[in-house]
């Protein structure tokens, strides 16, 4: 089988980075182009150096329709805009790391129409899908702890904290993502009114209708690491412990990323790879879900390789098997 061609618009931000890191290495794919206007010209390895003498690729300021997949690693509501001012021809398929078309109210852009990218949750879709929304960070680690429960009406209110990594907030310069703000710091932000609101009970919805953004108390922290995101997600139920570690292994048995551990978990064990692992505790009819992912893979640019794969037909796990950084 030849190799899918790929082309990356906006490689020169940390999705696109990582994107780059694990496509260079990919085995059914081959990168064709790597867009950026401000970096045209330049060495890929200059603005990721952590790829010097894994690739020669330059970045490029045009456009070639020479490829089968269009990643589009750019900032909210640019991919949207990028869109609307290119021609890009109708055989390419796209998948877009924004938040532009996650939403069902605005999930296309002319005659595309983009399926929501969570593959332990729309797999089959994914599979037929020409365009894809891919979910966003705190999105997928939240729901990835609470899909068994909505797939068997068990999501009541839900009441989640959750502590993300200054690489969440993007590489552009901002107060919170200094080092000497983030060091031996912690902040509370956008309390119970986080973008990913919407799209986690929207999502949840398609397994537990009628569930809606109420129901889901959310608080995000700024947390003083790199990357990694770490979900606790509290609410009533009255299933025993057994029961819910049968449920949830059923659900995520035929998915290769999730895992779920009856151990204690911690960041560094989804650090630099695309796993996402989960940790039940239950103390009488109180139960909490712990889920852990790395915000750029698992939360990015791995789920974005990982919806390539299952669109064109790939072994989902390709490119993406991954070691985490335990030390």
């Amino acid at each position: 089988m030849e190799k899918l061609k790929v082309g990356i618009v906006g490689g020169a931000g940390y999705t696109g980075g990582e994107l780059i890191r694990l496509l260079i290495n990919h085995p059914e794919a081959t990168i064709s182009f790597i867009h950026s206007k401000s970096n045209s010209g330049n060495p890929v390895s200059h603005v990721h150096g952590d790829l010097a003498g894994e690739t020669e690729l330059k970045f490029t300021g045009d456009l070639d329709d020479n490829i089968d997949v269009l990643f589009l690693c750019v900032g909210h509501g640019e991919a949207k805009k990028f869109l609307e001012e290119s021609k890009i021809a109708e055989h390419i398929s796209i998948i877009d790391l924004s938040q532009d078309f996650r939403l069902k109210n605005s999930s296309s852009a002319g005659n595309r129409q983009f399926v929501y990218g969570l593959p332990e949750l729309n797999k089959e879709k994914i599979s037929g899908a020409k365009n894809i929304a891919n979910p966003g960070c705190f999105a997928t680690s939240i729901q990835l702890g609470l899909l068994p429960l909505a797939k068997q009406g068990l999501l009541n209110d839900i009441y989640t904290t959750g502590i993300t990594g200054s690489t969440g907030a993007g590489q552009s310069f901002s107060s919170s993502s200094h080092f000497s703000w983030r060091a031996n710091n912690i902040q509370a932000y956008k309390t119970l009114n986080h973008q990913h609101v919407k799209e986690i009970t929207e999502s949840l919805a398609q397994l537990q209708p009628g569930l809606n953004g109420e129901k889901l108390n959310f608080v995000p922290w700024r947390g003083d690491f790199t990357r990694g995101i770490f979900i606790s997600s509290q609410l009533t139920c009255n299933l025993e412990q057994n029961e819910l570690n049968e449920l949830y292994e059923s659900y995520y048995k035929n998915h290769p990323f999730v895992h779920i551990s009856k151990e204690p978990i911690f960041l560094k064990q989804v650090v630099n790879n695309n796993k996402c692992i989960i940790q039940l505790e239950k103390a009488g009819n109180k139960l909490v879900v712990h889920s852990i992912i790395d915000n750029l893979l698992k939360g990015a640019s791995g789920q974005a390789v990982q919806n390539m794969n299952i669109m064109f037909g790939i072994d989902e796990t390709a490119g993406l098997r991954l070691k985490a950084n335990a030390f």
